[in-house]
């Protein structure tokens, strides 16, 4: 089943899209205002998707079902990340980037974007698709499998943007870190951005992405 969502529509000719996925017990609701909040140029044709996640069981929160794009068993950062659950998430938002690219947006002017949780899932899923994406957006994340990418990965030449909050107590800042050690060591090219912030997007980091969506789709 493809997965639902929210879209703010582009203005005008509809040149570019940004894939936007939210974190662990959100929806794509939750990240859906940031969409006017950027005030893009009204040129680049920019539509905006937000995925729901689907409704899961998630084992840390007492088996509570929420919107989750895997199960996490265990906080410990190596077992975080349930990896069955992110390959078919994964395949899910694949699916939209096909619906994208089927209307006629090339893969050059597709951004993936993610949030904890959904930052994972554009990590993982980038790197392995057939096409080489204009770039992804990982905020406040970390790496389901990382040392599995080596043998997976299909681009290492990807531009990524990466923020992540020095004070975050959910995803540790070691963590982003960690996940930008990765990705450089594989020649991508990363740049990291830190604020001090929490587990949160807050303005100034708003501002670097609005500067980096323009430079990728102008």
């Amino acid at each position: 089943m493809s997965l639902a969502f929210v879209e703010y529509p582009a203005k005008g000719d509809h040149k570019a899209t940004i894939i936007w996925l939210h974190g662990l017990g959100d929806s794509g609701d939750g990240f859906l205002p940031v969409a006017s909040q950027l005030a893009l140029p009204d040129e680049l044709g920019l539509r905006f998707v937000f995925p729901h996640a689907p409704v899961q069981p998630v084992t840390i929160n007492g088996g509570m079902a929420m919107r989750s794009w895997y199960d996490i068993k265990s906080m410990d950062l190596d077992k975080r990340a349930d990896e069955t659950g992110v390959r078919e998430s994964a395949a899910k938002v694949e699916q939209l980037i096909n619906q994208e690219l089927a209307s006629g947006i090339p893969a050059d002017k597709i951004i993936l974007a993610g949030f904890s949780q959904g930052g994972v899932i554009t990590l993982h899923l980038a790197p392995r698709l057939q096409q080489k994406l204009a770039g992804v957006m990982a905020l406040s994340t970390y790496m389901c499998a990382p040392e599995k990418l080596t043998t997976e990965a299909k681009h290492t030449d990807l531009n990524v943007f990466m923020a992540h909050g020095s004070q975050d107590p959910v995803v540790p800042y070691e963590a982003g870190r960690h996940a930008f050690d990765v990705l450089t060591a594989h020649n991508m090219e990363v740049s990291w951005q830190d604020y001090p912030m929490g587990h949160q997007v807050c303005g100034e980091e708003l501002l670097a992405i609005r500067h980096w969506l323009i430079a990728r789709l102008s």
